[in-house]
């Protein structure tokens, strides 16, 4: 039987020959031709059985057959536990419907979501999602669900494992009422059977191999070693084995960086994915895991169902799982389509329960894998001081998170006393403004001079002793008084000997004749020279007083001193004289009294 007997249309099959694919799997022929007819399905199938083309297929050629005129808006959900997955089952959708003019996105947490939100809006067709972002979108209003033809569950009983039950019922109610419903699962608990019997219509079960069962063609074998040899057997192991690929699962995070870090020192390229991993750094683990640049991809169980690699050559155990089913779904990552594969599980004396009730689960033994360097030593279960049984493996992780967490809290204590400060500064009142200072007086140049100044020449007096004590001793004379400071005024306005004039500043030898023309013509006088006759009679007439002293007492009469100073009072005869009065250069501005 081939896929174009399953009712497939020529481009899903051009795609699918392009893929590899040639027969479908059992889980393909069930359920693709209910899932055309428009029936909802029901499959129970273990990863790794090619359950993602079984649903893809249908998908893609029922929403190719009704073409959507106007803006693209979401007609199909796939909503799946994790981010690897739902990675890998978009670029399911781009490869099986490379030859359809269809759109598929996928959205999850872990990253910015400004990206995943610009292709929404440029409309999608079919939307592969994890709870929480899809949740986060809608609640932000970015998306529409009402519109939704077909809606996909897949790894319903993963969901149930970690929490997201909860979340799938809330993105229920915001499904149209009516629409095709296919749910898959590798389990059937009872709670996942409530959620069948609320969600499905009259279904198509579809249900391969028996629940959980391994695949058959895949080498199993156990290594009994104790605890502290795990990481040395590994090695050895995967250097003698000649591994092309391998996957490591560990029960904690702790011990998966721990155990990649212990297979980089051995020499063996190794990368760490976990849920403490960013989104960023997962994906580029997965994808040098992929590409071949790293030889060993160590995991914790959230990768358990995420991780599809072709040609996958060997799984690791590094430690026993507790839950039996969650061993099918490890090794279930090699063997796929129908590929052969090694399975090899490490067993330390505390796991051997764990390994009991795997081997009731597929209802054989695991072989034993001996001969290795490190055989099984400690025969004792650790216990604390109170007798109960201690798992070393979560003990060493627990004390790794505690530390990881005081390491945390101190900083993020340093953090708030900092920001405790920062208030403290803010709420702080502002200083009070400092008074302005005064302006520096500036000194008179006099001051600043060095040696004696112009008044020390003309006033003696200043330089006779102490200011403070000389001012007040009326028995000497004031150097202050009025009739001293005019006398030096006197003195230092007094003409220089090149001939200038105290009132003008002026020389009367260069004035021009036709200034002296002028200035007779505005006195009234003729401007033709004086003849012989009345130059001698001008020289035979007495000389009028002098000049300088005539505008002085012109001055004098208006109420003015000497260069518009202070009004200088009249002299009454007989009154005491003064320090003017003495022979000086102010005499001759003053006016004599008869």
């Amino acid at each position: 039987m081939d896929f174009k007997e399953l009712g497939l249309i020529s481009p899903i099959l051009k795609a699918l020959a392009a893929q590899g694919y040639t027969a479908p799997t059992p889980i393909q022929r069930q359920a693709i031709p209910p899932a055309l007819k428009g029936r909802d399905v029901l499959g129970c199938a273990q990863t790794g059985t090619g359950k993602t083309c079984a649903f893809a297929t249908p998908i893609l050629q029922r929403l190719n057959a009704d073409v959507v005129v106007g803006p693209r808006y979401i007609r199909s959900l796939v909503l799946t536990p994790t981010r690897e997955l739902a990675l890998q089952i978009q670029e399911s959708f781009a490869a099986y419907g490379r030859n359809l003019p269809l759109r598929a996105t996928v959205i999850f947490g872990g990253v910015g979501q400004q990206p995943q939100v610009d292709k929404l809006k440029k409309g999608v067709d079919i939307l592969v999602a994890t709870p929480g972002r899809l949740l986060d979108l809608q609640g932000q209003g970015l998306l529409d669900l009402s519109r939704v033809e077909i809606f996909v569950l897949d790894e319903a009983d993963r969901m149930l494992d970690m929490g997201f039950i909860h979340d799938v019922r809330r993105v229920l109610k915001f499904l149209p009422e009516k629409k095709q419903t296919l749910f898959f699962s590798a389990t059937m608990p009872p709670e996942v059977m409530e959620l069948v019997d609320a969600l499905l219509h009259d279904p198509a079960k579809v249900e391969v191999d028996p629940v959980s069962s391994p695949v058959e063609v895949i080498d199993q074998k156990v290594c009994f070693v104790d605890k502290a040899n795990k990481s040395k057997l590994l090695s050895y192991l995967v250097e003698s084995l000649g591994v092309k690929n391998a996957l490591v699962f560990t029960r904690t995070k702790h011990g998966a960086n721990k155990v990649a870090g212990d297979l980089n020192k051995a020499g063996i390229s190794a990368a760490a994915i976990h849920g403490n991993k960013s989104q960023t750094a997962r994906q580029q683990a997965l994808a040098d895991f992929k590409g071949g640049r790293v030889k060993c991809l160590v995991a914790t169980d959230i990768a358990a169902r995420g991780i599809d690699i072709e040609e996958l050559s060997h799984v690791f155990n590094y430690n026993l799982p507790e839950v039996p089913e969650t061993y099918v779904h490890r090794i279930g990552r090699t063997g796929r389509a129908g590929h052969g594969g090694t399975a090899i599980s490490f067993c330390d004396f505390a796991e051997q329960e764990y390994l009991k009730g795997i081997e009731k689960l597929i209802g054989r033994p695991i072989p034993v894998l001996g001969g290795h360097p490190w055989p099984m030593q400690v025969f004792e279960v650790a216990k604390d001081a109170k007798g109960r049984t201690v798992n070393a493996e979560d003990a060493e992780a627990r004390a790794a998170a505690k530390e990881r967490r005081r390491a945390r809290n101190a900083a993020n204590q340093a953090g708030a006393e900092e920001k405790k400060r920062e208030k403290a500064r803010a709420a702080a009142p502002a200083p009070a403004p400092q008074p302005p200072q005064p302006k520096k007086r500036r000194e008179p140049r006099w001051k600043k001079a060095e040696g004696p100044s112009v008044l020390d020449a003309v006033l003696p007096e200043r330089t006779a002793g102490p200011v403070g004590e000389e001012y007040h001793d009326f028995s000497r004379p004031d150097p202050l008084s009025s009739d001293r400071i005019m006398d030096a005024t006197a003195r230092l306005l007094a003409p220089r000997k090149s001939g200038v004039k105290p009132e003008t500043g002026r020389k009367e030898e260069g004035q021009s004749r036709s200034h002296r023309r002028k200035k007779g013509k505005k006195g009234g006088e003729s401007a033709v020279s004086e003849s012989q006759t009345q130059r001698k009679v001008r020289e035979s007439q007495p000389k009028a007083a002098p000049a300088p002293k005539a505008q002085a007492k012109r001055r004098h009469d208006r109420g003015h001193g000497p260069r518009g100073g202070r009004p200088v009072m009249p002299m009454k005869s007989g009154a005491v004289k003064d320090s003017t009065e003495q022979p000086s250069l102010m005499k001759p501005y003053y006016i004599e009294h008869d």
